[in-house]
């Protein structure tokens, strides 16, 4: 074994522990191997930058695009409403049309925008109809990955493998050449999830209201401000009620009934009310002070906090979000949007004290105040997916059916085989821009900076591994355990494995990492890589075992009050039949 190969294993190793404890997020774990490969001379500089330039990493940013042209008009929150409203009536009908329109709509645009739009869709049917968020999430989040799996651009995943079997001299994935198999992993699912699945999912959340499901009954009060308070005539933000306390003020109510002052804007007067948010060791040292007076405890709901022209609304820190090991100090949430943190749901786990010093992960839920007229700024923001109040954008007038149309074109002239398909993505981008889609500002922020970064640092991975030989050595492993049971018995230990790696780490990353070892492994043996391909390829998008191998997954874990054994529980079971399904039917499609 070469100093070469050691390098890479043992970069390899420091990568996987970094992914799998996410320490860092998956962005920066990929420009560390990106920089390590090219300061240890094992790549060259061309062949460390390539993963800026591969079709992969442009191919996924121009779909990023296309998808938010497609998102821009409001056609997807029109046919969200079109199935709320038919909810009343026959709902497990009408569910499984909804969910099988969802997988269909994430063939074609990035399933996390999918998702996300329907989210508060299926918040609003649940509140409607009564029945838990929980039994309806977990299906959304699967469909979603159901309908990733059936062409090329359904996923991120499958663009990338695309790409590494090109770059071998192995022809590309063409646009639906996935969709037989993943037809059949859409059908297994779909009948699991309404026979044996619908029992497995728990009713872990109720339609209670906001306040109640973020504990904050014992975390409100109201404080009325003497007229010998030393507050008088100071500016809210500059007063001394919150000085080494953990109290944020939501709003204030005037004594002649003017209640349109919003926080920081207004100055204390003699019988102002404050309503106060914080800490109930806080809220108690204020009973202290002579010149304020605290109400005795009431029960607080939503309209106690939804009170002239303000809102609470629930978010989930996207998988995108900049907020993701940060913390809310590092995001202007009152500048930005007018908005107060109010609670943070992480893990399961309540959090209303010291807000501002919780590390956030994507996925966790933030309670917010938010004035109505700040929630388009709230809802233009990718850092946050909002799971409650949502409210309609407005649509770009006129242009539903040019989106539509582009997108279309680029299905089409790629399945044709007309262009390679980085050429008809970046066309259909640069098209929703010229045609007013999208507004250039809008494409940029589009984009998910991190899965690009995440491309562009893992893909060269697979080059040092080719180039030194560690993932012939990786395949030799694999063959002396496995290949004297035949190439099937190979093919079924590669989906396995790519499984639960992927339950562990970023999809893309582990398709990176298993794609080339998979084709090594083929050649060595004799027989057509394909299979063993796209064995790697549909389970790196089909891995349900843990809420964070997927960011669909991620994203419905907070709204849902779901606990990670009900992943566990339900995506074990559905991912043992995807498992059986791929061993016999991926070798019929396509031959060894």
């Amino acid at each position: 074994m070469t100093f070469e190969i050691i390098f890479v294993f043992l970069l390899l190793g420091i990568a996987v522990f970094l992914f799998v404890t996410k320490y860092v997020t998956y962005d920066i774990v990929a420009l560390i191997i990106m920089a390590s490969l090219l300061l240890s001379g094992v790549l060259s500089l061309q062949e460390g930058l390539s993963g800026f330039s591969n079709s992969a990493t442009i191919t996924v940013a121009c779909m990023f695009i296309l998808s938010a042209g497609v998102k821009n008009t409001g056609i997807l929150e029109r046919v969200g409403e079109y199935f709320a409203d038919k909810m009343d009536h026959n709902f497990h009908f009408w569910f499984f049309w909804l969910l099988l329109c969802v997988a269909v709509i994430s063939a074609f645009i990035n399933n996390t925008a999918a998702v996300a739009i329907f989210i508060p869709v299926m918040m609003g049917i649940s509140a409607r109809i009564g029945v838990s968020p929980s039994k309806m999430l977990i299906p959304l989040s699967f469909a979603g990955m159901f309908g990733g799996v059936t062409t090329l651009i359904g996923t991120s995943t499958n663009i990338l493998v695309s790409s590494i079997a090109a770059e071998r001299a192995l022809d590309p994935i063409g646009m639906f050449e996935l969709t037989p198999m993943g037809i059949v992993f859409m059908a297994a699912g779909f009948l699991f999830l309404f026979t044996i699945g619908t029992r497995m999912i728990p009713s872990r959340r109720d339609a209670s209201e906001l306040t109640e499901q973020y504990g904050m009954q014992d975390y409100l009060t109201d404080v009325q401000v003497m007229e010998t308070s030393d507050l008088i005539g100071k500016k809210l933000n500059h007063q001394k009620l919150t000085e080494k306390l953990d109290l944020d003020v939501i709003r204030v109510f005037k004594e002649k009934g003017d209640s349109s002052a919003q926080r920081g804007d207004v100055y204390i007067e003699p019988g102002d009310i404050m309503r106060v948010r914080g800490k109930s060791s806080d809220i108690q040292k204020l009973q202290l002070r002579e010149d304020l007076t605290i109400f005795t405890k009431k029960t607080w709901g939503d309209k106690d906090l939804e009170y002239g022209g303000d809102l609470i609304v629930e978010v989930v820190i996207a998988p995108e979000s900049s907020l993701v090991k940060s913390n809310l100090d590092s995001f202007p949430f009152a500048d930005k949007m007018g908005a107060l943190p109010l609670a943070i749901r992480q893990r399961g786990e309540l959090k209303h004290n010291d807000l501002n010093e919780v590390i956030l992960e994507a996925g966790d839920s933030l309670l917010l105040s938010i004035s109505a007229e700040r929630m388009d700024d709230l809802q233009k923001d990718s850092a946050f997916i909002i799971v409650s109040k949502k409210e309609t954008q407005k649509t770009a007038s006129g242009k539903t059916v040019q989106a539509i149309a582009i997108l279309a074109a680029v299905v089409i002239t790629a399945a044709l085989g007309i262009f390679p398909i980085v050429i008809t993505a970046l066309s259909g981008a640069v098209l929703m821009i010229l045609t007013g889609c999208l507004r250039t500002e809008e494409a940029y922020r589009a984009i998910n900076w991190k899965v690009i970064m995440l491309l562009a640092g893992v893909l060269p991975l697979g080059t040092a591994m080719d180039k030194t030989g560690a993932a012939q050595w990786m395949a030799s492993g694999m063959l002396d355990v496995l290949a004297d049971s035949g190439p099937t018995v190979l093919l079924s230990g590669f989906f396995g494995l790519t499984l639960l790696v992927t339950s562990v780490m970023s999809n893309n990353a582990s398709a990176a990492l298993l794609a080339p070892i998979a084709i090594e492994a083929a050649g060595r043996i004799g027989v057509s890589p394909e299979p063993l391909l796209y064995s790697v390829t549909f389970a790196a998008s089909l891995s349900l075992i843990t809420p964070f191998g997927y960011q669909t997954n991620t994203m419905i874990f907070g709204p849902g009050h779901y606990e990670i054994k009900d992943f566990l529980k339900i995506g074990t079971v559905l991912n043992l039949i995807f498992w059986v399904l791929a061993t016999l039917l991926i070798p019929v499609i396509w031959p060894f």
